[in-house]
């Protein structure tokens, strides 16, 4: 069970490693947004995007709703924004540090 666990874990963190997912993520924390408003807020061409949202919903980090010819998307599970912002607080925290790691050497 262990070892399908980390499987699984290791197939949600692969979302997680493509900068335009983390950015889909970061336009649907606020709610469901359409595929034509995704590729016009991300500026990238329909069929990639299509490509991303397919691997998203797959991996259950996404969900959709019809409505008409309109497919919207939405995050399947909250937590995943709780993951979404934990993860950037850590990296602006690391940054943080690095500044001033750099503005120590340089001033010395």
């Amino acid at each position: 069970m262990d070892k399908r666990i980390f499987e699984m874990h290791a197939g949600i963190c692969t979302i997680f490693s493509n900068p335009k997912r983390l950015e889909i993520i970061d336009l649907l924390r606020d709610g469901e947004k359409s595929v034509n408003e995704l590729s016009s807020l991300m500026e990238i061409p329909q069929a990639n995007l299509s490509q991303h949202l397919s691997l998203m919903r797959q991996r259950g980090i996404l969900e959709t709703r019809r409505d008409g010819v309109n497919i919207y998307y939405s995050i399947a599970n909250p937590k995943v924004i709780k993951a979404f912002e934990i993860m950037r607080e850590v990296l602006l925290e690391q940054l943080s540090m690095h500044e001033k790691m750099f503005k120590k050497i340089k001033s010395a």
